[in-house]
């Protein structure tokens, strides 16, 4: 009779229900590189750059 308070020794290798699978993986680049998340960068950096010209160059 086996033991049940021993752990099983070998690596469970199967693939989980959760992992993407592998003709879809795609690295954080890949979400950057999207359209609006892009133009929401870039109105965010136009107005940083906007705010801090203004207060270099006029107060």
């Amino acid at each position: 009779m086996p033991d049940p308070t021993r752990l099983d020794v070998q690596p469970d290798t199967r693939q989980s229900a959760t992992a993407p699978p592998p003709d879809e993986t795609r690295g954080c680049l890949f979400a950057l590189s999207q359209p609006p998340l892009m133009i929401f960068l870039a109105v965010i950096g136009t107005l940083l750059l906007m705010a801090s010209l203004h207060d270099l160059l006029l107060l």
